[in-house]
């Protein structure tokens, strides 16, 4: 995009006086174009809307609105930047065939990686808080953005379906599709404890990226990307905590003999949600946590081998076996969680108080 175009997209909004703003680029731009802007002495983030991959952003739309005039934002000791509405009164603009959304700009740092274990603490209790803050709102106001987002079951199914037409596979391929496919335990436990506990309203990609510290790291500013967020399990959120901070790899790494899981990281993790949770959740719902790791991973390894089998025709890849690293990547990381549930039990009796039957 260009001045001009930016300045028309801009007079959709209600600004008194355009003739003096600045914009460049902001962030990496894989999922949404986006662009630093300044107004005067007011900054914003505008964003192209990506609607290849939300595929219904009416969806989106109706849930920030939700989260807008339903609940109060100065109950949250953090911001949650929705979009500003345009002259129309709603939060996206048609713009050369094309949606944009305008906020204002949070100031702070985005994080990679935690480089201190009170930042995992920080990161999990902000998106436990999150969840607690709209309990009370009526989870039929709000929609499935992506479909069975994450319904291991459906995405187990999928593998199962799509490993019948797979031909030649190397030793490596077949590995980790039999490792995959002997999932099905974890797909059964899913399955039985998710018919027990409640649904909530969940942030459903709780990286450490979708947040915003202070400057000074001190604390979280603000919660962002809020995109998927639709009724899940608490679970989904530990779990992708667990997979994505407490993982000693990026799940883009190859350094096989280094991914496990840092049972240290996981002990602030479970410290921070329960500090934000502790009063929401349920008895079976805590005990949920402790397969959430294990779920989301599984979940993802699976996601990525599948994509691997079709082609890769979901996920951008730098090279060809990109997906079918991910996905060895997130074997191994499944693999050092089952191998110290018993530690990680031991921990969430000792936070939570409750004892787990071995």
């Amino acid at each position: 995009m260009n001045r001009q175009d930016i300045l028309e997209l801009l007079r959709q909004y209600h600004f008194e006086e355009l003739e003096v703003f600045s914009f460049q680029k902001f962030g990496a731009g894989l999922i949404h174009q986006t662009f630093f802007i300044e107004i005067g002495k007011r900054e914003f983030i505008l964003q192209g809307f990506n609607s290849n991959v939300f595929k219904h952003p009416d969806r989106i739309e109706k849930n920030l609105s939700v989260l807008s005039k339903s609940g109060d934002l100065t109950q949250l000791p953090f911001q949650i930047p929705l979009p500003i509405l345009n002259r129309k009164g709603t939060g996206m603009v048609e713009f050369q065939g094309k949606l944009y959304r305008l906020f204002d700009f949070v100031e702070g740092k985005t994080l990679q990686q935690i480089n201190d274990l009170s930042q995992a603490k920080k990161a999990a209790e902000a998106y436990a808080l999150f969840s607690k803050w709209a309990d009370s709102f009526s989870l039929n106001q709000f929609e499935e953005t992506i479909p069975n987002f994450h319904r291991l079951d459906l995405r187990f199914q999928r593998l199962e379906e799509v490993a019948k037409s797979a031909k030649n596979l190397n030793p490596e391929e077949q590995e980790i599709l039999d490792f995959y496919i002997n999932q099905n335990e974890l797909v059964k436990e899913y399955l039985q404890i998710t018919a027990q506990i409640p649904e909530r309203l969940t942030h459903n990609d709780t990286k450490i990226n979708n947040l915003i510290f202070s400057s000074d790291l001190a604390k979280v500013a603000a919660v962002i990307d809020l995109d998927t967020i639709m009724p899940g399990y608490l679970l989904y959120d530990f779990g992708d905590l667990v997979r994505t901070v407490a993982s000693a790899e990026e799940e883009t790494s190859q350094a096989w003999e280094n991914q496990k899981v840092v049972l240290s990281v996981f002990e602030k993790l479970l410290e921070g949600y329960w500090a934000g949770a502790a009063d929401l959740i349920t008895k079976i719902e805590a005990e949920s946590l402790l397969i959430g790791g294990e779920v989301m991973t599984c979940l993802m390894g699976v996601r990525f081998f599948t994509d691997h089998l079709e082609g890769n025709v979901y996920y951008n890849v730098d090279y060809q076996e990109q997906n079918l690293h991910r996905a060895k990547n997130q074997m191994i990381l499944l693999k050092s969680l089952q191998a110290n549930r018993g530690e990680i039990k031991k921990v969430f009796s000792e936070i939570t108080g409750i004892q787990i039957d071995s």
